[in-house]
């Protein structure tokens, strides 16, 4: 999509915060932290080699040293993992859907391993928006119910069972 509907130009436009300051109520980071309130927005896409593992009951979902790293004001780092690096046979669409202002019409994802189901445990963007386009169909997942790990440092779901990735140093991070 190369011209974005000024309907979600307006949307963007709503956005206070772009990582150039933090709210009110953000909590200062320490030395040894980061801050979402210092992501950007619009999002910046990072391709990142770090090798990302996630798996469900002992069964590997996706491996890849090829992921996207988004960044993006007031949420936690998602990593998009491209589709040749998932195992499909355990990733089935799910119901329902959302959109983003900045990336598009997204779609979630349900793992079922023949015995047990979560859904919507994972989301994609099939046709972002041309800013986005570097994460066509790939898939992050939510690691709340998942074993994920990142160079074989095991992932911590922030409290809120939202997305990814708390507990990284700020060394950690190429961004």
């Amino acid at each position: 999509m190369s011209q974005l509907p000024a309907w979600v130009k307006l949307a963007q436009e709503q956005w206070n915060w772009r990582g150039a300051t933090r709210p009110p109520f953000a909590v200062v980071p320490n030395a040894s932290q980061i801050s979402v309130w210092d992501f950007p927005r619009p999002p910046k896409y990072v391709e990142d080699c770090r090798q990302v593992v996630i798996c469900f009951n002992g069964q590997e979902i996706a491996r890849t040293k090829n992921a996207i790293l988004v960044l993006e004001t007031s949420h936690p780092p998602s990593f998009y993992i491209p589709p040749k690096d998932i195992n499909f046979k355990f990733l089935k669409p799910s119901t329902g859907n959302s959109f983003c202002e900045w990336k598009g019409p997204a779609q979630y994802w349900d793992i079922n391993d023949g015995v047990n189901q979560l859904k919507k445990v994972a989301w994609s963007y099939a046709q972002p928006f041309d800013e986005a386009k570097m994460i066509a169909d790939h898939i992050a997942f939510y690691p709340t119910q998942l074993h994920c790990t990142v160079d074989g440092e095991q992932v911590l779901p922030q409290p809120s069972g939202l997305l990814w990735w708390l507990g990284y140093s700020r060394a950690s991070w190429t961004i």
